[in-house]
């Protein structure tokens, strides 16, 4: 059985980028795991209120739920703010996740994303997969998501460049009705995290396979 570890920075990062593809795999019978990073709480220097704290705290319950994952680890950094962290810090943390569930895939999100968080957390992340430390991760990918990566810099270097797809043509609706429990993080149409957006793009990435819907992935790392 694949155990397959999802990294998100941030919750609704894990849906837009592979929500079609979790459940894809949930239904192949893959053992999935969820790791996010940064969350809200009563301490967070941006005061977030009480009802902004709990609602987060209950959506992202509820899609760990609905996706049901074998496990769901939430190191629950402050969000906006992982440069404010020791980087060996990050990296301890992360690997003692790695160490436990000993993933052979890891999804994690693009290296050169316009959110510092998503960036810094990449090179967190990354540093955690060396062959010698971590023998039984075979394969790394990263996955876009709306209005982080399409918004890195128009520079060779930034580009992410898909070389693996995913059709999800079957689960399309599920990746909709998902996104749709992070109610506040849907956009009004034409924005990048519309419905209709969400879409638009996996319509875009199908067309590259032949297919209605897919999810595009940088695979940077592969053992056969």
């Amino acid at each position: 059985m694949k155990k397959i570890l999802f990294v998100s920075v941030h919750p609704d990062d894990e849906t837009l980028g592979c929500g079609g593809t979790i459940m894809k795999l949930k239904n192949l019978g893959s053992s999935l795991h969820w790791l996010n990073l940064t969350d809200i709480d009563n301490d967070h220097p941006f005061g977030f209120s009480k009802e902004t704290i709990v609602k987060r705290q209950s959506t992202t319950i509820q899609v760990k739920n609905t996706y049901g994952f074998d496990t769901f680890t939430n190191l629950k950094y402050h969000t906006m703010l992982l440069d404010k962290y020791n980087a060996s810090e990050l990296i301890k943390d992360i690997g003692q996740v790695i160490t436990n569930i000993e993933p052979d895939t890891i999804y994690l999100t693009n290296r050169s994303d316009v959110h510092s968080d998503h960036r810094i957390a990449f090179d967190a992340v990354y540093a955690c997969t060396k062959s010698f430390r971590y023998p039984y991760v075979k394969e790394i990918l990263m996955y876009e998501t709306l209005s982080e990566t399409e918004f890195a810099p128009a520079l060779v270097e930034k580009a992410f460049i898909p070389n693996m797809f995913v059709d999800i043509s079957d689960f399309m609706e599920d990746k909709i009705r998902i996104m749709q429990i992070y109610d506040t993080e849907i956009m009004p149409d034409p924005m990048p995290r519309s419905i209709h957006a969400i879409k638009g793009l996996a319509a875009y990435r199908g067309s590259r396979i032949g297919v209605s819907y897919a999810e595009a992935f940088q695979q940077i790392y592969r053992v056969m």
